[in-house]
């Protein structure tokens, strides 16, 4: 919980407005709320969880948005057989790249691409549990990634800060604006990198999240502006 309240403080001093939800004591991994859905400023997908004990969480999700939550757009449904989590999805200025790992099938990110019409969706196949367990966007084409684990030619034309795979948990990272980049703290290579190519690293101790498998981009569900 101590963990959980530095974080969020981090967010708000970076200038971020952040709505804070009520706990869902039957479903513990519910913290990790990038999964449930992607918010848009015009539009909302609602995701189908692959995994089976998370089902619930994300209609949780809908009536908390509804009801005392952010602004954002209409929900749209994945349905069966589709499966999406959003710890797949790496949304960037250059278009949308989507997971097809244990969590996320071919059916559900066909259903996203439908929904995000307009909108260049991407699918990337990955032997993770979520895409972002390798890989994450920053800013100015820039992706913080662990070569090892994803492949950069994913991802044509983007510039690349590449890792260790020792560091692969680092490669989880949020861009809070400013050049500033949030990840979980004990990756000295990871923050040296960052700094070569300009950015400030935020560290942040997560290692009681890190124990449930998440990281800084799943314990919130940014906005997005782009859809």
């Amino acid at each position: 919980m101590e963990q959980h309240r530095v974080y969020i403080s981090i967010l708000k001093e970076s200038g971020i407005e952040v709505y804070e939800l009520p706990p869902l004591e039957t479903y513990p991994d519910s913290v990790f709320m990038q999964d449930p859905a992607l918010l848009g400023a015009n539009q909302s997908v609602l995701g189908r969880f692959g995994e089976t004990s998370r089902i619930g969480e994300a209609e949780a999700l809908v009536d908390d948005v509804g009801g005392r939550g952010p602004p954002v757009g209409p929900f749209n449904m994945v349905s069966e057989p589709g499966t999406l989590e959003g710890g797949d999805v790496l949304i960037s200025d250059r278009g949308i790249f989507v997971g097809e790992s244990k969590r996320t099938n071919s059916a559900g990110i066909q259903q996203l691409t439908k929904f995000l019409h307009g909108q260049s969706v991407t699918s990337v196949k990955t032997k993770l549990m979520h895409l972002l367990c390798g890989c994450s966007y920053l800013s100015n084409g820039n992706i913080l990634i662990a070569p090892d684990l994803i492949s950069p030619d994913a991802f044509p034309g983007f510039k690349f800060i590449r890792i260790p795979t020792d560091d692969a948990y680092a490669s989880d990272a949020l861009y809070l604006g400013a050049w500033k980049v949030l990840i979980p703290s004990g990756f000295p290579r990871t923050v040296a990198k960052l700094k070569e190519v300009g950015y400030v690293p935020v560290e942040v101790d997560v290692s009681e999240f890190y124990k449930g498998e998440g990281g800084v981009t799943c314990l919130s569900s940014p906005i997005y502006s782009v859809f």
